[in-house]
């Protein structure tokens, strides 16, 4: 019932009707200087993201109905206005706004001001400054990092333990934009006030009251989004590098699919579970991403960054279906048709050096919820992704790399033809890294269908368990540096202290198996 409250809250016409008549009773008594309580101020933090050769989303929540003013800058004095928008931030959002700002030039440091006015009373709010940089012209270089999974298994903000610290090591590390790779909440892991460590030491969260329970209302989704801003690394992080968000399975529930997704809520008409709209909702109203519109609720897109770069993230949660069990004659989806025509359609229209596929799941670990089943030929879902590395070989497509994380620990993967069950394709990198702040497991077991071979990987021993919380120190992120002028592409797994764990150099090829340089342990 709280959820379809909020549904139907105030649109902005409402309010200025309403508000008309407090105007007129507010300006009898209203005082020379207003009081800062008065003015609308900025709950939790700022962000951007998607950012491509020259437009930024910017993002915003508001601690009451007002309306958003951003300007844009080249210079921290703001002494010139390059590009301004102004939007609402309304109940029916949870107070959040996002803007789209264009026409911005590329290869820039962009810095923008972002402040709220109050609908009713016209008072000025606090500003707030952040920063981002364009996609970079022809000769410039990229740096930017990946990770995901962040508060869960119940690891929440421990200010004593310098809370989300991996948002800290990320920031020191001045990237040009980061993917988030999933999982940015844990809606099914609750939040408590302690937890116990295995050396007899006590975790003490910060504790809210949406995040005391498993997310089913709407109230209780966004709930998990606010309590990340919370932390004051997360915040300072966001207002500096932009975002391309993506979203797994804890942004719903664990190892959600369309199919079995639900609670006693029920469906909406077209056949949504409530339960998995709610959490879409949520996540769209949270995130700064563009408004891509081919259908609702849409999460893969291509982002453009610069001549070196093309960055495809996919949705390997949306499309899925139940396919667990292997030996029947069913192809089973992870992409579903209309995402996996997409990507190849955008494959061969692009020119970029690098085709990045920044994808939620790895694709050669054994998992029932993931791609992998166990060794041997393509089965259910692996025949989604054999097709798609068949169309790239067909297509003559060089230079693509996976980045993901998921697994809560990091590796890197090469996949060799030559040693797969599924030979029709080019050999590729993945990488994985994770998590940002949640609990730490071992390396999982690999599967032999398109043949990947651990190069390095990182994760809890068997002494150590799993679920091994993030002040021991297994919190993992990547960084991938690709230079202006060879194209090289260097990637870097790194953990929470900023220690290089393993480097690869991968040099860019026009046609063949990409060439490795250098490997740096």
């Amino acid at each position: 019932m709280a959820t379809l409250r909020a549904s139907r809250a105030w649109t902005r016409r409402q309010f200025l009707v309403r508000s008309a008549s407090s105007l007129a009773i507010a300006s009898l008594a209203k005082p020379s200087i207003s009081r800062a309580a008065d003015r609308p101020q900025i709950a939790g933090g700022i962000q951007s993201g998607d950012v491509s050769h020259g437009s930024a989303v910017i993002w915003a929540r508001a601690d009451r109905p007002a309306r958003m003013l951003v300007e844009c800058s080249t210079v921290e004095s703001f002494k010139t206005i390059i590009a301004s928008a102004s939007g609402d931030a309304l109940p029916d959002a949870d107070l959040t706004s996002k803007l789209l700002l264009t026409d911005l030039p590329p290869g820039q440091d962009i810095f923008y001001r972002v402040r709220f006015d109050d609908i009713a009373t016209g008072l000025a709010g606090e500003s707030r400054i952040g920063h981002f940089r364009t996609a970079p012209a022809a000769g410039q270089s990229i740096s930017f990092l990946w990770s995901g999974d962040t508060a869960g298994q119940g690891w929440g903000i421990d200010t004593a333990r310098g809370g989300y610290r991996s948002y800290r090591t990320m920031l020191d590390n001045r990237p040009d934009f980061f993917i988030h790779s999933g999982d940015h909440i844990y809606a099914d892991c609750p939040i408590p006030s302690e937890l116990k460590l295995p050396n007899g030491e006590t975790w003490r969260n910060v504790v809210t009251e949406e995040k005391s329970e498993v997310a089913h209302t709407l109230a209780q989704f966004r709930g998990n989004y606010k309590y990340n801003h919370l932390d004051e690394h997360f915040r300072a992080f966001h207002a500096e590098v932009p975002m391309f968000a993506q979203w797994d399975d804890h942004e719903v529930t664990n190892d959600w699919s369309p199919i079995g997704s639900y609670d006693d809520a029920g469906y909406e008409d077209d056949g949504t579970p409530r339960l998995v709209a709610r959490a879409r909702r949520a996540f769209f109203d949270f995130m700064p991403i563009r408004d891509i519109g081919a259908r609702k609720g849409r999460v893969y897109r291509k982002i453009a960054y610069g001549p070196l770069l093309d960055v495809f993230m996919v949705d390997m949660r949306s499309y899925r279906d139940e396919s667990w069990n292997k030996g029947d004659d069913h192809r089973g989806w992870i992409l579903g048709a209309e995402q996996l025509a997409w990507l190849k359609r955008e494959f061969v229209a692009s020119r970029a050096t690098w085709k990045v596929i920044a994808a939620d799941l790895p694709i050669g670990l054994i998992s029932l919820d993931a791609v992998a089943l166990g060794d041997g030929l393509p089965d259910r879902r692996e025949h989604e992704i054999a097709d798609m590395l068949s169309s790239i070989k067909r297509a003559g497509i060089r230079n693509v790399v996976w980045l993901t994380a998921d697994m809560h620990y990091t590796a890197a993967h090469y996949y060799d033809p030559n040693k797969a069950r599924f030979q029709d394709f080019e050999p590729f990198w993945e990488f994985v890294s994770g998590p940002l702040h949640a609990g730490s497991w071992g390396p999982g077991e690999l599967d032999d269908t398109f043949g990947p071979v651990a190069m390095y990987q990182q994760g809890c021993s068997a002494a150590q368990g799993e679920n091994l919380a993030p002040c021991f120190g297994l919190q993992f992120f990547g960084r991938v540096d690709i230079d202006g002028r060879s194209g090289v592409m260097t990637v870097t797994l790194k953990d929470v202290d900023n220690r290089d764990l393993w480097s690869v150099d991968i040099v860019p090829q026009p046609q063949g198996r990409p060439a490795v340089v250098a490997q740096h342990s």
